[in-house]
């Protein structure tokens, strides 16, 4: 049978070992990873006979196959990427980018062995959390401050520690879902908490708080809509408002307000968004806000409040299973002090930079990219600047579209998808938006150390 014939063919692992190749290759790689990127190619000629082909099969052939397999079995599955997408926040790729603090803090304290729980005046035992403690109270105004490592757990901590077998008073148009199907309602019934609703989808009032205050209340909890608007017939009740009804009650109030911005969007045109510093001046008990959105820092879960319930909070055991590691609180504290300046934050930690670029920069940059791929493929496609609009991303500022400048780049021969594969696939990968059978590279969210590799990547893509 031709089968059996090609079947025999086929070199055997041991023969490819002690090839020339496979000499060379062992001096590079570890042996595990070899044998099983031969074994992986191997069956895959055996696939191809049984499908009716007629691969070929000697060494010289099939070494390159064998060549590609080794690196990438022995490449990082998590790798660095371009994004093209214009979404700044872009959850799938990782949220935010750190600023070069960050990294150069995460680097400096990696590497060596670092106080992260001991206290260098006492000579004893500290605290993590004390690194973070006195920016945030610095620039937010809060008594205390206390980072786990999302704000998913900083919310569910908070909950079990002051309303567990209680009740929590909150408004059904702030029952919020947002990615990988966090919900406030199955957050509270993990943390033990009783959901109290109150008032309709559209419409709360301050007297549908009130109502619900009965001996079971422990918790008054204001959710901020990041992800989402109700528009038309509406109503909602303040911060302030709560708050002052919080304190005739005597029940403490708590925002989570989702994504933390420190800065003052509005000052660039962004509205809508408020700040951290605005949630506490307006009474707030307890507040919990993400470190990897709107603030440009690492995944961190911040509660910002009292003196008096952030020490509940600390002695919860629940906190241990919950703490920020190493890393993510040194990114979190050089991108916190960062802020002490906010112009520089502005231009120096990556996501606020792109949410607040002026149209004329990132035009510019667009250009740079048209002039590059115009002189290098301009052959091979259509290519040309338009613009467009951004998305912030991550759950964040969902009503606000950011005018950009995309490059559509719209190839002679080879279909759109082809090239939007081969982006993914290349080194590194490209992601991109395709719109009317034309690939867009937004401009807003691509840096300008990029450029260049994003050129290459093209060139590579069409060839």
């Amino acid at each position: 049978m031709p089968h059996q014939k090609l079947f025999s063919e086929i070199p055997s692992v041991d023969e490819i070992l002690k090839s020339a190749y496979g000499i060379e290759w062992l001096r590079d790689y570890p042996r595990k990873i070899i044998l099983k990127s031969i074994r992986g190619v191997l069956e895959q000629k055996r696939k191809e006979i049984l499908n009716g082909l007629t691969p070929r099969l000697d060494i010289d052939r099939i070494s390159p196959e064998i060549v590609n397999a080794i690196r990438l079995n022995s490449s990082y599955k998590l790798t660095p990427l371009i994004n093209a997408t214009g979404v700044i926040i872009h959850t799938n790729l990782g949220r935010s980018v750190l600023s070069d603090k960050a990294i150069e803090n995460i680097a400096r304290t990696a590497g060596s062995y670092s106080n992260l729980e001991y206290d260098l005046k006492k000579g004893k035992r500290g605290k993590r959390y004390s690194h973070i403690k006195e920016v945030l109270r610095e620039l937010s105004g809060a008594e205390d401050a206390l980072v786990v490592n999302n704000n998913a757990a900083a919310v569910l901590l908070c909950l079990n520690t002051f309303a567990k077998e209680r009740e929590v008073v909150v408004s059904r148009g702030e029952l919020v879902e947002i990615g990988g199907s966090f919900r406030i309602p199955e957050v509270m019934k993990a943390s033990g908490a009783i959901l109290r609703e109150v008032g309709t989808t559209n419409k709360t009032h301050l007297a549908d708080y009130e109502n619900a205050l009965c001996g079971e209340a422990a918790l008054l909890l204001k959710v901020h809509q990041s992800n989402y608007k109700v528009m038309g017939f509406t109503e909602e009740v303040t911060a302030e408002e709560l708050v002052k009804l919080g304190r005739q009650y005597k029940i403490p109030v708590m925002a989570d307000i989702g994504s933390g911005c420190m800065v003052d969007l509005a000052k660039y045109g962004v509205s809508g968004e408020p700040t951290v510093q605005q949630i506490i001046k307006a009474g707030v008990d307890i507040v919990t806000f993400s470190g990897d959105k709107l603030l440009g820092g690492p995944q961190a879960g911040i509660i910002l409040g009292r003196e008096k319930l952030i020490q509940k909070i600390q002695k919860n055991p629940l906190l241990r299973a919950m703490r920020i590691d190493k890393l993510s609180l040194a990114a979190l504290e050089a991108t916190m002090m960062q802020y002490i300046d906010e112009d520089r934050a502005v231009r120096e930690v990556p996501t606020l930079r792109m949410l607040t670029e002026p149209l004329e920069s990132i035009r510019r940059r667009a250009g740079r990219i048209y002039n590059l791929l115009k002189k290098t493929i301009g052959s091979k496609a259509a290519i040309e600047i338009k613009k467009d609009l951004s998305r912030a991303g991550g759950g964040s500022l969902p009503e606000i579209d950011f005018p950009t400048f995309v490059v559509l780049f719209k190839p002679f021969k080879i279909p759109v998808s082809k090239i939007e594969g081969n982006l993914r696939d290349g080194t590194p990968p490209v992601i991109v938006r395709v719109k009317d059978n034309a690939i867009l590279f937004d401009a807003r969210t691509l840096q300008d150390r990029e450029v260049r590799t994003l050129i290459d990547c093209v060139k590579t893509a069409v060839a």
